[in-house]
């Protein structure tokens, strides 16, 4: 099997930063070093001509911060960033990225957050966009297509499903890593029991039965709060008084 190699940029105002993180690059076979740029601006102007898989993107940038960068990268690169921001302020931001580094970061956080961008290269150059959940006829377990594998995954193990652009996360019980798949969360919510699992974002699925807490427009799995959104909001409150001793 032929070794995935990833192409990727650098993007950071700051020259020490950049410096770091070319050094953590050099020291990764896989990743292949394509730009570095002082600022989105320039970023911008090499990926009209170069095509480019990964960007280590900071976020506070003048001019373009690197959130707004991210919204407007080809569909076929993807971000890693590298902030200051810490993971809560993170989560008030709509962002699609693999994975976010936290500065200051040493070698094995950032071989981390790479490892996830290699499993998400790996499954794409698979093939698996074709990928689409094989549901057992017992509604018992669904095989999904992950690192040239199928797995077999039991539903009474799934906590929720993330959904993030073209693959999915499968969030599961006494398990601290998700199982990564690309396929997309519309056609996996028309092969799950509606009785058991039900969406309530447009990035989420959740099992009904791991529903920890309520707390207004929030849900708790596993320490996990997912935002019910108002598009799904009607169906999840007409669920929670069915099953309520006040209703």
């Amino acid at each position: 099997m032929e070794a995935v190699q990833i192409t990727c940029m650098i993007v950071d105002d700051e020259p020490m930063a950049v410096n770091l993180v070319e050094s953590y690059v050099e020291k990764t076979p896989y990743l292949t070093l394509k730009k570095k740029c002082n600022s989105a601006i320039e970023a911008m102007q090499f990926l009209n001509t170069e095509k480019v898989d990964l960007l280590f993107l900071d976020i506070q940038m003048p001019d373009l911060t690197g959130l707004e960068f991210s919204k407007m990268l080809p569909k076929q690169s993807r971000v890693i960033f590298t902030t200051a921001f810490d993971q809560y302020a993170l989560e008030g931001f709509k962002v699609e990225a693999l994975d976010y580094l936290l500065k200051p970061f040493d070698y094995a956080e950032f071989l981390t957050a790479a490892n996830k961008a290699l499993a998400w290269f790996s499954l794409l150059r698979a093939g698996a966009t074709t990928n689409t959940p094989v549901v057992s006829e017992e509604k018992e377990f669904l095989f999904v297509k992950s690192e040239y594998k199928q797995l077999r995954i039991k539903l009474a193990d799934v906590l929720y499903f993330e959904g993030l652009k073209d693959y999915i996360k499968i969030w599961l019980k006494d398990n601290p890593k998700p199982i990564l798949t690309l396929m997309s969360l519309k056609s996996l919510e028309e092969e799950l029991p509606a009785s058991n699992f039900m969406r309530v974002h447009r990035s989420f699925i959740v099992s009904l039965k791991y529903v920890e807490v309520v707390e207004r427009s929030q849900i708790i799995i596993n320490k996990q709060r997912i935002t019910v959104s108002e598009q799904y909001k009607p169906r999840f409150l007409e669920y929670i008084n069915d099953n309520s001793l006040n209703s």
